[in-house]
């Protein structure tokens, strides 16, 4: 693989795409004068990186590369960005005279979304799919790096971007999306239905990917637009400089992920353990964090008596009736549990996975919308900076997003990888196996050191 220094990526154009009139909506000027307002959830994520996941493919058919192949993918973007047009706007802030506040608005103004076409000729499928390091050059797929949602509407920036790399012998194709205006499972949603329209070739072609529900969602006691305590909205902004990282990508097959959620429930059962907030069940999920998380800090060689905590982004679509599964804004937030580095290692898998079970068991419907209902009286953001501690580990992603049916027509993914965005000493992003039937992916993001120790431990990635 070429080296970093040598620049391997190669921005050749960039474009506004705007969303095509076929598509099932269309921004015309009716959508042009529709302005989103962003609910609590939305809101609280307007201070971290933009959503950066993308798909590495197989080379497209001989013949069909670059221009033809970027062309096409252009087309099926904008086709897909006629059923988000929101997606197409801007942010946008206005000070409210009465409190010196101001609001925040999603303004569907047709502007475009940003399309990047880039060449990796250096690169192999191989260098991104086959190693356990992930390579840096990755996160030069991914387009709008290091922005923040207020970054966006002081510069006007798009609030989505798609980018099409193409490599020695695949082709990487990445979107990268503000977490201002969307969560990860509105995120795959459009992924799903940029892959589907192009993979169906024609504009009149049935869709198979349901429409998404663009109207956002408030409880009745929220204020809508919903105040912020800023003079500008730049004064939220908090920059973090994570100390240096880097990242694997493991493997847990299906059968491994049956093995560990048949321990932990196995050892709960035989020691009672229980809470008023926690659910019958451990999940396969919750099994395999709770795995990680005694994986880390044994690799991280904390204290026995040092605070850990585990934080993981819910999603409330199904938790809150209200908010349908296709609702195309955030439905997310953070639960975390807390323990002793010592408490989680000394006693097992199946406790630390029903901590984590209690943590998120705890957020059911009343205290969700409660929460979002006074989220204005007291607004609070996700920050790096001052939430972010050298013992902590945060996921996000879900198994259950659909990244390797993204076919979009060269045949299934490889390999599924997200950006620099939000990469810090602890971050796990999950995935779906590329084998499916249960397996699953994790891409770990910790200090040099403690990752070094966490790959060459047989116990973390050998479970039989």
């Amino acid at each position: 693989m070429a080296t970093e220094d040598s620049a391997p990526v190669r921005v050749v154009s960039r474009r506004m795409v705007r969303p095509s009139s076929g598509g099932v909506a269309t921004c015309s000027a009716e959508h042009a004068a529709e302005m989103v307002h962003l609910a609590p959830w939305d809101l609280q994520m307007l201070t971290v990186d933009y959503i950066q996941k993308g798909i590495l493919l197989p080379k497209a058919p001989a013949g069909d590369g670059g221009e033809r192949l970027v062309g096409r993918l252009a087309s099926s973007f904008a086709r897909a960005l006629g059923r988000f047009y929101p997606f197409a706007g801007r942010l946008a802030a206005e000070e409210q005279l009465e409190d010196g506040g101001v609001t925040v608005s999603l303004r569907c103004t047709s502007e475009g979304a940003e399309f990047v076409h880039a060449v990796a000729p250096g690169v192999t499928v191989a260098d991104v799919a086959a190693s356990l390091y992930i390579p840096r050059v990755v996160w030069s797929f991914f387009p709008l790096d290091g922005l923040v949602g207020a970054d966006a509407v002081a510069g006007s920036r798009p609030v989505l971007a798609g980018q099409v790399t193409e490599l020695a012998d695949g082709v990487f194709v990445a979107m990268s999306l503000s977490h201002a205006v969307a969560d990860g499972t509105a995120f795959w949603h459009l992924f799903n239905t940029w892959s589907e329209m192009n993979r169906s070739g024609g504009a009149d072609a049935e869709m198979f990917t349901p429409p998404p529900v663009l109207e956002r969602w408030f409880p009745d006691a929220c204020p809508v637009p919903v105040p912020l305590p800023f003079a500008k909205l730049e004064h939220m902004i908090r920059r973090f400089d994570c100390p240096p990282v880097e990242e694997c990508f493991f493997h847990f097959s299906a059968e491994s992920i049956k093995k560990l959620k048949a321990r932990a429930n196995a050892e709960v059962d035989r020691a009672g353990v229980g809470s008023a907030t926690s659910t019958a069940t451990l999940s396969s999920l919750q099994s395999l964090l709770a795995h990680v998380w005694r994986s880390v800090s044994r690799a991280r060689r904390l204290s026995p008596v040092e605070e850990t905590t585990y934080t993981v982004l819910v999603g409330c679509r199904g938790r809150v009736k209200r908010v349908p599964q296709t609702y195309a804004g955030n439905a997310v937030v953070r639960a975390t549990a807390r323990s002793t580095a010592g408490e989680i290692l000394d006693r097992g898998l199946g406790w630390t996975a029903r901590l984590l079970n209690s943590a998120i068991a705890s957020l059911d419907e009343a205290a969700l919308v409660g929460s979002l209902t006074s989220w204005h009286q007291d607004p609070r953001f996700a920050y790096q900076a001052g939430f972010w501690n050298p013992a902590m580990v945060v996921t996000g992603n879900s198994p259950r997003f659909d990244a390797y049916g993204n076919d979009f027509g060269c045949g299934p993914p490889v390999a599924v990888r997200s950006g620099g965005a939000n990469k810090v000493d602890g971050r796990v992003t999950v995935y779906e196996g590329r084998g499916g039937g249960g397996s699953m992916g994790l891409e770990v993001c910790l200090a040099p050191e403690a990752l070094a120790r966490l790959a060459a431990d047989d116990g973390f990635i050998y479970q039989d």
